[in-house]
């Protein structure tokens, strides 16, 4: 294929700019030019070409008749000051092949993205030049304008693409994970040096790509919005066995939504019959969405089925924003905390070994999004009680019960009547259990156990004033010192029952991310949705959309913090 589309082609032959990396088709002119670059190119004699070059100020007045790319002003200004102010998508007279490479980049990608670039212009002048006879020449400052649109459009559009369409301090959105950057000057060299395939070098996150693939089948099942609720009248829950006329729409909507396949719809001779192959469908379904997966049809399930489609294609949607903000590539060893799963995964090699459950900051007292390193262990930790902990619950409960502290094995430590310092001993009553994991950071966040273990058997675990409750601690200790093998299995219990506290490094020290995302493609291949439990979607798609985000209905009503970090 020619490397450039000339001007005489365009004319005689057929150019293409197609989404989904269509090539650019053009036909052989017959022209004198023509004949002669294919003599030399048989008796292999280079060929010189004219290229054309930005003349001083031109690249100033053009910023300045277009204030909106001046927050690029400097990547733009550097890119053709490393090209001596070469022109990059034109050679002589001709549009090079890159512009059309270019638009498919556009047009392939996400609805928010597409219309968040305003590329409608550089469509309009590009189809001024498929559109033009000879007798019309391009003229230069035409060509400098098209020229000059077409790096600024790439800048605008690769910075939303690869580091996100919002734009604002993320801190401000609660997200304390620093944004990722990239090298947008050397993804536009790659463009237009010719490098058609951009695919290899793409900085997105595996799970962008995962959601993205899932959207249009999303999008194919809009007409389920149109169906009336999913309702059990006067019944409470449907269990294997019972027979209902709503079994028939959850058969439905469950075959729609590729948990019940049409084998298994086939093998049901009682369309009113709960039986096994739809219990199989409805665990599939709880699964995906964060319920017990106990096979009951409930108010939590009918929440999650009558969530509109809609609905979730903008979750989808602003779960993709928030991968453009994180690294493309995570440190292969790592814990992940996602906190509207309720989950904590361990991580090698890119891979979840192993999950468990955890209990999350209640909405009130909410988790920080952000990451860091596990540093150490503490074995029988003792526990400061926060200030904040101390005026709103540990100061009511002493006045309603003098031996509050004695009981808990608490003791004051200082301060004043009016807030005094407590701390608790190491102990079976102690709120941080037997173990803590630290991760320095400024919000006062760690992993700990927790003597309250009855949190772990709810679906939704907001429940703690904003540290991580681990449902396995000593598996994670142990997985933490597997590498000295003086850290027996007896020795770590011991030291999870000492009177006092033990603190062990952990080396190397292991990232630790606590994130929030509300959709992902898991390892089976299965869309999952969990509910918006922060508001964050809600404030994330006002971003993107200038309006709120339906959230899914929660299937468990938010609880206030129980007592404990």
């Amino acid at each position: 294929m020619s490397a450039h589309i000339s001007a005489g082609s365009l004319i005689i032959g057929a150019v293409v700019l197609c989404c989904g990396g269509c090539e650019v088709v053009q036909v052989p002119s017959t022209s004198a030019e023509e004949e002669a670059r294919t003599i030399n190119a048989v008796f292999e004699t280079p060929q010189v070409y004219s290229v054309r070059h930005l003349l001083a100020g031109e690249l100033d007045s053009f910023l300045t008749a277009h204030p909106e790319h001046a927050v690029d002003s400097n990547a733009i200004e550097a890119f053709y000051r490393r090209r001596s102010g070469q022109y990059a998508w034109f050679i002589n007279d001709s549009l090079s092949s890159a512009a059309g490479t270019f638009m498919d980049l556009v047009t392939a990608n996400d609805s928010v993205l597409r219309r968040a670039f305003s590329h409608d212009a550089l469509h309009a002048l590009i189809d001024r030049i498929r559109d033009r006879r000879d007798t019309v020449p391009l003229t230069p400052a035409f060509m400098r304008h098209l020229e000059l649109s077409l790096t600024a459009q790439f800048f605008r559009f690769a910075d939303r693409k690869y580091s996100g369409l919002v734009q604002r301090d993320l801190r401000e959105l609660d997200w304390f994970i620093p944004r990722r950057k990239k090298d947008l000057a050397q993804l536009l060299d790659s463009l237009v040096a010719g490098r058609m395939d951009l695919s290899p070098i793409e900085p997105l996150h595996p799970q962008y790509a995962a959601l993205k693939q899932r959207l249009p089948a999303l999008y194919g099942l809009r007409w389920m919005d149109a169906l009336p609720r999913v309702d059990l009248g006067k019944r409470r829950k449907l269990e294997p066995g019972d027979r209902d006329t709503a079994v028939v729409l959850i058969r439905e909507r469950l075959t729609a939504l590729g948990d019940l396949t049409w084998y298994d719809l086939g093998r049901a001779p009682d369309p009113h019959l709960y039986d096994s192959t739809l219990l199989a469908a409805v665990k599939i379904f709880q699964g995906r969405h964060g319920l017990l997966p106990d096979g009951v049809i409930g108010k939590g399930f009918l929440a999650q089925l009558n969530t509109p489609i809609n609905d979730r294609i903008r979750t989808v949607l602003v779960n993709m924003e928030r991968l453009r903000w994180v690294p493309e590539r995570t440190a292969p060893d790592m814990l992940l905390v996602n906190i509207p799963e309720f989950r904590l995964h361990v991580q090698e090699g890119g891979r979840t070994i192993w999950s468990m459950d955890v209990v999350v900051g209640a909405e009130a007292t909410s988790t920080v999004v952000f990451t860091d390193s596990l540093s150490r262990i503490v074995f029988s930790p003792t526990w400061s009680v926060p200030s904040s902990i101390v005026r709103n619950e540990i100061l009511p409960a002493m006045r309603r019960d003098p031996g509050y502290l004695a009981r808990k094995g608490m003791n004051r430590v200082g301060g004043s009547d009016a807030l005094p310092r407590i701390v608790q001993e190491p102990g079976p009553n102690n709120a941080l259990g037997r173990v803590k994991f630290l991760f320095p950071n400024s919000y006062s966040i760690y992993l700990h156990d927790t003597p309250s273990k009855g949190a772990f058997s709810r679906e939704n675990r907001a429940l703690s004033h904003g540290c991580v409750r681990l449902s396995e601690p000593k598996r994670l200790a142990a997985y933490l010192l597997r590498s000295d093998t003086a850290w027996t299995e007896a020795r770590i219990e011991a030291a999870m029952d000492r009177k006092t506290e033990l603190g062990v490094p952990v080396r190397p020290r292991l990232p630790v991310v606590i994130g929030y995302f509300t959709a992902w493609v898991d390892e089976d291949g299965r869309l999952n949705f969990r509910d918006d439990i922060y508001g964050h979607d809600v404030r994330l798609a006002r971003e993107l959309f200038g309006e709120p985000a339906v959230p899914a209905p929660p299937s468990v009503s938010a609880a206030p913090p129980e007592a404990g970090p």
